[in-house]
């Protein structure tokens, strides 16, 4: 029987021959992660089980970096939690501030991640491991729990839509970022609820690991379960060196079934920016010009790779941020810093004006590090802007990728990077 990436995935940790969409499984879990805010919460379901140890510590990764460094009393207790139980527990991979990064960005920096896995995190940016051809999804911190206990979660398993991107002449300066928010402008933050977004075409396998992370990453924002592109050279690539332990190699059929298919040209896509407050009011940067802005943010678990960095670093290199407005800049991991220190990144970031910070998703969902005041306005690389995302709900956020960020740093206002150069 033909099946899907996904399908083949599920199946495969299901123990069985074959599965179909709509299908209720139970399935072996090859990672289960959670970060200072979803973990405590599923320590304590994990304790009214009884249960007094997790089903194997070198499968669990606990990440806190949403609050962390604690941003208050409050969350230095979460934080505290949630290591004491890693201790407690022997858990393999736990990350604290100094040796962590962004969940999303860290862990497939560590070998964690790998094609064929079968992974939950109690974060909905997990879908982000699709990247390297895992199968991927965010899960509550109660189905969590049961997997910590288990090592098993249920799944219906999805419907899968596959888009094809065509071609390899982008336009300048676009990347994963301006083809992941075209398309949820397509579809719109729901028109993949529940299904899994396979990406693949020569504009796929055109893009780095770095562009491909950014584009899994923000699959949920379509209301995907989760975000897959099968694994190819730059998969093993990225992987040489890293990957914990052997990994079988999965790809669709042929003649697998898909709910839909879309095709796209990449160079008919432009640079992109989405509008308040959702993802899928995405339009091309022109569209956008000349808003003011008062904030910058540059980095997260959609784009705070080195690639990202690197763009940045190259628009703002020999120019200044502008008087009236705050840049930051927050690298994924330490390691992802320690690169951009050894490349100069760091140092071009800083002699612009930019404010440069430890690895955390502070910002990114209005926790600490740049939290918005009522009517301020903001540009950020970040995956959403709800109302009230990154601060006041009478604020605005605006999402673009790395080169149009540094651009509108500039400029104080949204701006294409060719007025810049």
């Amino acid at each position: 029987m033909s099946m899907t990436i996904t399908e083949k995935i599920l199946a495969q940790h299901a123990g069985l021959d074959n599965v179909v969409p709509g299908q209720l499984i139970t399935a072996k879990l090859d990672l289960v992660l959670a970060n200072d805010i979803t973990a405590p919460v599923a320590i304590k379901e994990f304790a009214k089980f009884g249960t007094k140890k997790v089903f194997d510590p070198t499968k669990v990764a606990l990440v806190p970096d949403h609050f962390a460094p604690n941003k208050d009393i409050s969350s230095a207790e979460q934080c505290k939690f949630v290591r004491d139980f890693a201790r407690e527990q022997h858990i393999e991979h736990y990350f604290e501030v100094g040796r962590m990064g962004i969940e999303h960005c860290l862990l497939p920096e560590q070998g964690l991640t790998l094609p064929g896995d079968l992974i939950i995190g109690a974060d909905s940016h997990t879908c982000t491991y699709g990247a390297v051809g895992a199968f991927a999804t965010g899960v509550g911190s109660t189905d969590l729990a049961a997997g910590l206990a288990t090592g098993e979660a249920w799944f219906r398993v999805p419907e899968s839509m596959k888009f094809i991107f065509h071609g390899t002449k982008f336009q300048k300066w676009v990347g994963g970022k301006d083809l992941i928010l075209y398309l949820i402008g397509k579809l719109g933050v729901d028109g993949a609820r529940y299904r899994a977004m396979e990406f693949t075409g020569e504009g796929i396998s055109a893009l780095s690991m770095d562009n491909r992370f950014t584009i899994c990453n923000m699959a949920i924002e379509a209301g995907a379960k989760n975000g897959i592109i099968a694994p190819d050279d730059k998969t093993f690539a990225y992987l040489e060196g890293r990957a914990r332990h052997s990994y079988p190699l999965l790809y669709s059929d042929a003649d697998a079934h898909y709910l839909e298919v879309q095709e796209f040209d990449v160079s008919e896509i432009s640079l992109q920016v989405s509008f308040p407050h959702s993802p899928e009011n995405a339009k091309s940067v022109q569209e956008a010009s000349g808003i003011k802005i008062d904030q910058v943010v540059i980095g997260s678990c959609t784009n705070g790779r080195l690639e990202d960095l690197r763009m940045a670093a190259e628009i703002l290199r020999g120019k200044k941020v502008h008087s009236e407005i705050r840049c930051l800049a927050f690298p994924g991991t330490q390691t992802i810093m320690r690169d951009a220190m050894r490349e100069g990144i760091i140092d071009t970031l800083i002699e612009a004006g930019v404010a440069v910070s430890t690895p955390t998703c502070g910002p990114c969902l209005g926790g600490h590090m740049g939290i918005l005041a009522k009517g301020e306005r903001a540009l950020s690389t970040t995956n959403r802007n709800f109302v009230g995302r990154m601060g006041s709900v009478e604020s605005e956020v605006y999402l673009a990728g790395p080169a149009v960020a540094a651009a509108s740093a500039i400029k104080g206002q949204i701006a294409h990077p060719e007025e810049v150069s």
